[in-house]
Formats: structure tokens, sequence, C-alpha cells
């Protein structure tokens, strides 16, 4: 027997609407009116008032109550909170629903959607988590992006800080939309698209977010003008975790002086700027925008090319359109260049992996 329609499909059709038709009518993403047909996802409350309205239909005709209480089965963690109490930001990510605790992997300090105790359960649904764009990246100027995109775009772009690998291990599992990667470099520029494709396989987008220039950090005032000479001069590093590209600039760069560095992993590049500027580690690797905004010296190791990863099933997702839009803008791009170590030249430029 032929499955019946969802009436939502009933509604669509009726209409001779696509279901691109619909979203773009609702704004939320076609992923999203895909799933929510098939089943998959239940719609938060603002999303089924957007579908309703649109359609001139109530939310009950829409949508009926068992829909709704199968959404708290569809809620899940993207990390373990590290407390008995945090605030959270949720999103819908591939029709799941998902909640990240606001610890110190975010880039900036955002609103929170709301506040966990430990025992609680994670809420079925909340209002704007279809608006809600997640990115992995270490890109330290991802405050400014969020910035530009909420402005520019009326959505919400949340930025967590992880190094390239881990980041496209949350795309791989689902649990963010978009990953940051600066594996290329001018003697490599295809590195990024052959370790998306070794990671992750065919069927990927990569959007590039600038060139920059990753290279030594080092308090000011010691002299100090070559690699060998910070290399003879530092004891204590700021190290990146491994599988950054920068801890393997660092142990690279130890390797061939026969040293092994010593000293304390951070998880950012602020992180490695802070270090230093705060007098526990005398250098660490990072790119130049960190090293700069702390007025610390700077040497430069190599330029690298930054690319956004996401899956080519999400280039029509509105969220997805207006990080491009971002991107490929000249305000965004000028601004972005007037950032120290930044290239902007070729930001927005979009391949298919």
């Amino acid at each position: 027997m032929e499955k019946a329609k969802h009436p939502l499909v009933l509604a669509r059709e009726s209409r001779g609407w696509t279901q691109m038709d619909l979203a773009k009518r609702a704004r939320v993403p076609r992923s999203s009116v895909s799933a929510i047909e098939s089943g998959r996802l239940t719609p938060s409350v603002s999303t089924a008032l957007h579908l309703a309205r649109v359609l001139e239909l109530s939310v009950e005709a829409l949508f009926d109550e068992a829909a709704a209480a199968s959404a708290a089965a569809n809620a899940m963690w993207s990390w373990a909170p590290d407390s008995e109490m945090c605030r959270f930001i949720g999103a819908e990510v591939k029709g799941r629903r998902i909640f990240y605790p606001i610890n110190g992997q975010a880039h900036a300090a955002h609103l929170h959607d709301g506040i966990w105790k430990s025992g609680e359960e994670l809420p079925a649904s909340l209002p704007g988590m279809e608006l809600t764009l997640v990115m992995a990246s270490c890109d330290p100027a991802s405050a400014l992006m969020e910035a530009a995109y909420a402005r520019e775009s009326g959505y919400r772009l949340v930025s967590f800080a992880y190094n390239g690998m881990h980041s496209l291990e949350l795309l791989k599992d689902g649990l963010v939309h978009v990953a940051g990667l600066h594996r290329s470099n001018r003697e490599h520029p295809a590195r990024n698209a052959d370790t998306v494709r070794t990671v992750l396989g065919e069927g990927y987008c990569l959007l590039r977010g600038a060139h920059w220039d990753q290279g030594l950090a080092f308090a000011p005032g010691h002299g100090l003008s070559s690699v060998a000479s910070v290399l003879d001069k530092a004891q204590i590093w700021a190290m990146r975790e491994s599988g950054s590209v920068a801890r393997d600039w660092l142990d690279v760069i130890c390797a061939e002086m026969g040293q092994a560095p010593s000293g304390r992993e951070v998880h950012s590049h602020r992180a490695v700027a802070d270090s230093i500027r705060m007098g526990w580690a005398d250098a660490g690797v990072c790119v130049k925008l960190s090293a700069k905004e702390l007025e610390l010296s700077f040497l430069s190791l190599q330029e690298e090319a930054l690319d956004f990863i996401f899956h080519e099933s999400m280039l029509e997702d509105p969220r997805i359109q207006a990080l491009i839009r971002l991107l490929q803008s000249k305000s965004y791009r000028r601004v972005l260049s007037e950032l120290p170590g930044y290239d902007s030249r070729e930001t927005g430029g979009l391949n298919f992996n």
C-alpha cells in the first residue's frame, strides 16, 4: 500500500509549488522542507508558523501532536557539556536538532537559546533553529564574519574554534554545516581538496575564505630576526594540538634544529598569542592576525589558503547562499583585506570537489 502523503506535501502540490518554491516563500532551508515532508524532521514552532502562513492554513492542519511529541528523540548534543550547567545554542543540521554548549571553543560571545542543567532533558525544539548556520573553523576572523553575516542576511552564524582535521570530522558526523580547512599553500594549492576527498569523499564544495600568513609569534623587544634565532631563544612553546597545521609546522622547524618542543598545549591561534602575551610561553606558531592584535613580533613561515567546506546538497540552502553572498561582496572582501596577513583577492571563489 502506498504511504499517505504528508499534509505539507498535499498543500504544496495543490499550489503547484516545488520544495524550493515553498522554502523560498517561507524563508526556511529546502533541506528542512524535504525532511519535514518525509517525516524525518518535526518543525520548530517558528518554522511551522512560517509554513502555515505562506500556505494560508492552520498549523494544526499541517502538523499533528504525535509528530511534535517525537521531536525530543531527534535532539542531541554536538559534544558533551563540560560543566553541570551551561548556556547553549540550537540549530537544525541534516534534519536533526543539535544543541551546542557555549564554551571556550566559541569564537565570540553569543546570545544563548537556553540554559541546561545536569539531569534535564534537551528541549524538543526551539524557535529559529533552522535560521542558524554552524561552522567549525580556526579562523580568528570568525567573529568579524559572524557580525557581517547577521547584519547582511538576517540569519545567524555561530563558529566554533577547532583545527581543520577536527572540523572535517565534525562535518562528516553531521554536527556542523561548514568546516574550515587551510592545508593548501603556494607549493601545494590542491591540498585542501585532496584532504577533503580523503576524509569525506566526493560531493563537497570548497568556498575560498582567504589567504593568510602563518608563522612564528614571539614577544617583542628581543631583537630576533630569523627562525633560527627564535628557536634558539624559546624555551617554552605555546603548542597547538596534534593534527593542526600550526603544530605540524612547529614539529618540522624544531626537528630541523634537532629540538623537541615543550610547553603548554592550546587550542586556537588566539590562545597561542595570548599565552605569549601573558608570559606563559616564549613563542608559538599562529596566523599573523592573532599575533599583531596583541602587538607581538611575527616571522612568516608560509602563506596558506583557507577554504570553507560544505556538502553540495547544502548549496541551495539559504544559509549557505547568504554565506556565499557575504564572501563575494566587495565590502566584506575589503574589510578582510585590511586585516594583518589576510589576502582576499580569491575570497568567495567556489569550487566543486
